[in-house]
């Protein structure tokens, strides 16, 4: 496969799980702004912080309210984060490899992005906007779902699946880390049920929250949230399912390039494996994800030099 073709598709589908990370992060957002004391700046700027795009948002002059932010994420075609950004450079790869990929991928990729088009201001607020964070949310799964069942098992279907798995794992990390601190605060005796519910929301936002209950059966423990999104591999949005997936597709990928991504890979994927929460902690969890997103960053470098970049 050409390089160019291979790097589109794998842009393609990370941009779709970008676009549905972005509505999960604004819909937990949006919840916690609902709450007693919901409306605190660090609930508010919480989409910023995770997506690094804090500066950007404050140079455009907005002002930091709940909608702005969710304005800014969800519509605004300068931020390269935002939910319309992402579907339109999503279906900008898929135009490029329209012959790679099979009809039902194209369609659902061409009918969001013609939806999102007329999406505006007027028409989010008249839709609500957890309607519409739900309609990214069934769009995107709509277009994974097409992609799993309809593409030939091929170096195709591997590179998008590099895109989705690499960019889920940044994302959960991204969204721990926001939370981080709170780890270090083992108040089980005197939980308060604002933590109950911000607990509740992250959980949710991962898709977690009733297998968090189906594994634990307990109230819910900073410890045990860190330990199932971390390294549990029977939850999808783990960093450990997600470095299983990788792993595993990168050893599909025929040829002799990529062995030092695979490497890394394989590395990245024993340590979530053979990990344990009492390690990650006494480490620190900041400092454990800080790392593991300085690891992925490299490992998507790593399968750019070997596959995306032409010879």
């Amino acid at each position: 496969m050409l390089s160019r073709t291979a790097s589109c598709i794998y842009w393609m589908s990370r941009q779709m799980e970008r676009a549905e990370s972005i509505a999960r992060v604004l819909d937990v957002s949006a919840q916690m702004t609902l709450m007693p004391g919901g409306l605190a700046r660090e609930q508010i700027m919480a989409p910023l912080e995770i997506t690094g795009m804090r500066d950007a948002f404050e140079a455009s002059g907005a002002k930091v309210t709940p909608d702005e932010i969710i304005l800014f994420f969800a519509l605004n075609p300068n931020n390269p984060s935002s939910i319309h950004s992402c579907l339109r450079q999503a279906r900008e790869n898929a135009h490029v490899v329209r012959g790679k990929i099979t009809s039902e991928m194209w369609e659902s990729l061409n009918t969001t992005w013609l939806e999102i088009q007329g999406m505006n201001r007027d028409r989010l607020k008249r839709m609500g906007v957890p309607r519409f964070l739900d309609w990214v949310k069934e769009r995107s799964h709509l277009f994974r779902g097409a992609t799993f069942g309809t593409l030939q098992r091929s170096d195709a279907f591997h590179f998008s699946r590099l895109g989705t798995f690499l960019e889920r794992a940044d994302n959960t990390a991204r969204i721990l880390l926001v939370k981080a601190p709170d780890f270090f605060a083992e108040r089980v005796a005197d939980t308060t049920a604002a933590d109950y519910y911000q607990w509740a929301s992250l959980l949710r936002s991962l898709s977690a929250f009733e297998t968090y209950r189906d594994i634990y059966r307990d109230s819910i423990v900073p410890a045990q949230v860190a330990e199932m999104l971390l390294l549990r591999a029977d939850l999808p949005r783990s960093l450990h399912a997600c470095l299983h997936e990788i792993t595993q597709t990168l050893g599909g990928i025929q040829g002799h390039s990529g062995k030092e991504a695979k490497r890394l890979a394989a590395e990245l994927h024993a340590r979530l494996y053979y990990g344990r929460i009492e390690e990650v902690v006494d480490e620190g969890i900041a400092d454990y994800l800080n790392g593991f997103l300085a690891d992925i960053y490299e490992l998507g470098a790593r399968i750019q030099r070997a596959y995306l970049e032409a010879a």
